[in-house]
């Protein structure tokens, strides 16, 4: 047929799909929209097929917003749950939209529970009850029941599928029982032993299991101490549980100690990934930061916080207003203003940045809080004295005025000190009354050294004599 492209010719024609940094090239995502707007489906399938899932949805994440439907319609059956659940969440919804609540449960029904959750969550109500009457009841039921628990916790990001045995088998009968159940979950790293209630007891690795004779008891080879996670925990606490004990998996147990699903580390890469891109992104207010994220969200998200900041400029304002006749005598105030505000404010986030990933890391705590803030003040001393004499003596020599010279580098160092205090009292305090502490902290720092900064440079210049007001 003219429309058919064989692998040798394909493979000649087509661009390198990948570059260097094992990105797909701009030519191999040109050619595919070609491909998918001349209606030669037969070439944009035979283009996509070798990609691994997580780049077909880098794929639709790359193409314009208009040609995601057609191209989805295109590759057919190449778009897999798989795709779905590796997709960003907005393009993901896109593509949802357009499909019946029977197309997404077939595609849900072939992930994990905890990929499939992640997809139906994302859904408005009426959306999650059609497409969860699609499903077979035992996925169904899974699915409720994770949906059941609070966003960003351990029984959302959790796999039912798992594999527990009781203590009094041995080796053989445990590989017998792998090899004949054929609905056991194909994916797993080690096997957990439960008691009678089914509370857990130890696990089993493989690796373990394959090395030992099969008359051994399964209660002879286990790891009676494992790390167990809360249901209820927040997502967070478990990917520093999973850093802090090296761990591959882990159970999860109810509030009576049940054993009632896993969580494995690939699941934890995407929520350290996630919760360190929320704490940077939350410093700056600008929402989710994502270039997916449809314009009125990502306006929202961000103009609130510009507003904030117009409210703390204006505090701002009003100090440097008291002093307006000062700076009229001298021009050489308004010149030097800036590197006041600016150096504080660069020490004040520096020393932020550090107290938010310290409280993320559960490395700043309650008991070690007074350690730390007399450790950043001592560096807060350091900065501000090295600054403070460089700033001086240039400021003193290209005005000709030792007298300026001296009052900005007094200003300059009582700037940065109280920009470190600034910098771990504001986030400490925000996780102390519950909030996130990157929330708004940048926000708060940059109008406490700004105004800091205005109010001791210009106080100190009218002290000194140089100006009056």
């Amino acid at each position: 047929m003219a429309d058919m492209i064989d692998a040798p010719e394909l493979e000649d024609a087509a661009p390198p799909s990948h570059d260097e940094e094992n990105r797909l090239t701009d030519e191999f995502v040109r050619l595919v929209s070609e491909a998918v707007e001349d209606g030669d489906t037969n070439l944009a399938q035979e283009l996509v097929n070798p990609l691994h899932t997580a780049d077909i949805a880098d794929l639709f994440e790359l193409i314009d917003d208009d040609e995601r439907a057609p191209l989805a319609s295109a590759l057919g059956d190449l778009v897999s749950a798989d795709v779905l659940s590796e997709m960003n969440e907005h393009v993901r919804e896109e593509l949802i939209d357009v499909l019946d609540p029977g197309q997404i449960a077939d595609l849900t029904e072939q992930l994990e529970t905890d990929d499939a959750v992640s997809i139906i969550e994302d859904l408005r109500k009426d959306e999650q009850l059609a497409v969860l009457a699609e499903l077979e009841p035992e996925d169904r039921a899974a699915i409720e029941s994770a949906l059941t628990y609070p966003e960003e916790t351990a029984g959302r990001i959790m796999q039912r599928d798992l594999v527990a045995v009781p203590e009094h088998m041995n080796v053989g009968q445990l590989i017998d029982y792998l090899r004949v159940h054929d609905d056991l979950t194909t994916e797993f790293w080690e096997v957990y032993v439960v008691d009678p209630s089914h509370k857990p007891v130890g696990t089993c690795q493989l690796s373990w299991i394959l090395r030992v004779p099969r008359d051994i008891a399964v209660a002879d080879i286990m790891k009676r101490e494992q790390t167990l996670i809360p249901v209820d925990m927040d997502q967070e606490e478990v990917a520093l549980r999973f850093q802090k004990y090296n761990l591959i998996s882990a159970a999860v147990v109810n509030e009576d100690g049940r054993l009632i699903g896993m969580i494995t580390v690939d699941d934890i890469l995407h929520i350290i990934e996630n919760e360190a891109s929320e704490d940077v992104l939350l410093m700056s207010g600008a929402g989710e930061g994502d270039i997916n994220e449809p314009i009125s969200d990502s306006y929202r998200a961000r103009v609130r916080w510009l507003i904030a900041n117009l409210g703390t400029a204006i505090v701002v304002s009003a100090v440097i207003s008291i002093f307006g006749a000062a700076i009229e005598q001298m021009v050489a105030l308004a010149i030097l203003m800036p590197i006041v505000a600016s150096i504080g404010g660069n020490a004040g986030t520096q020393t932020m940045a550090v107290s938010v990933r310290a409280l993320a890391m559960n490395e700043l705590t309650r008991s070690n809080t007074r350690r730390i803030i007399g450790r950043e003040f001592r560096v807060a001393l350091l900065n501000g004295g090295t600054i403070a004499a460089l700033v001086g003596i240039g400021t003193g020599l290209v005005f000709g005025n030792p007298m300026l010279g001296g009052v900005i580098a007094s200003a300059m160092l009582i700037n940065i000190v109280v920009a470190g205090f600034a910098g771990i009292m504001v986030p400490v305090t925000l996780e102390r009354i519950k909030q996130d502490p990157a929330l708004a902290s940048s926000v708060f720092v940059t109008m406490i050294t700004d105004t800091i900064g205005f109010l001791a440079f210009l106080g100190l210049a009218v002290v000194s004599g140089l100006v009056s007001i």
